[in-house]
């Protein structure tokens, strides 16, 4: 059920979205959340010791959460949440330079200052200046996983990039996006005869 409520951005509406981003800052969370699939407390404790930029790998191996008002670093949610994804060329650039500009920025220090509210205020803006609907940030999560299954990418990998502990996580939750296979089956048997 929790599948069927899923709202997520196709790649035609995030484009919309992201053209009118002018903050270098929130448009790099932006690309960052809707072309890895990082969980935003993922995303908030990243640093660009976590980049190796040569093989445009970034490495998930911990989680910034609020605790007591105060946000700290933690180890990711499950132990398939430590893993490693492939960037994009375009975004490990964009990322190389947004660095770059921050003042006095040091390599082991998170890249992103900012808090969840803050974050959420700015999606919102810029969706109603944008003209597409509104999502949830989280919900730019489900457009990576939902744009791998355009692409035709295996749940396998789609779950492995996510960080879900199990593949089943990844069919119950993105299943019904998967286009149905059962003409071509009824097709290829046709064939046989």
């Amino acid at each position: 059920t929790k599948s069927d409520r899923l709202v997520f951005w196709t790649l035609e509406e995030y484009k919309q979205f992201i053209r009118n981003e002018h903050n270098p800052a929130y448009k790099i969370i932006f690309e960052l959340l809707f072309y890895t699939g990082l969980r935003f407390g993922e995303m908030f404790a990243l640093t660009m010791n976590d980049i190796d930029t040569e093989k445009g790998i970034l490495s998930v191996n911990k989680n910034r959460v609020r605790v007591n008002h105060k946000y700290i670093l933690q180890t990711p949610k499950t132990k398939k949440s430590i893993r490693k994804i492939t960037l994009p060329r375009f975004l490990v650039n964009d990322l190389i330079n947004y660095s770059k500009k921050l003042y006095g920025y040091r390599p082991e220090q998170e890249m992103f200052l900012y808090d969840n509210s803050a974050l959420k205020a700015e999606l919102d803006r810029l969706a109603k200046l944008s003209g597409v609907k509104r999502i949830r940030i989280h919900d730019l999560r489900h457009s990576h996983a939902s744009l791998l299954i355009h692409l035709n990418f295996s749940p396998t990998l789609i779950a492995d990039r996510l960080g879900h502990e199990n593949v089943t996580t990844t069919l119950n939750t993105y299943g019904h996006l998967y286009p149905s296979k059962q003409n071509e089956v009824a097709e290829k048997l046709e064939l046989l005869q």
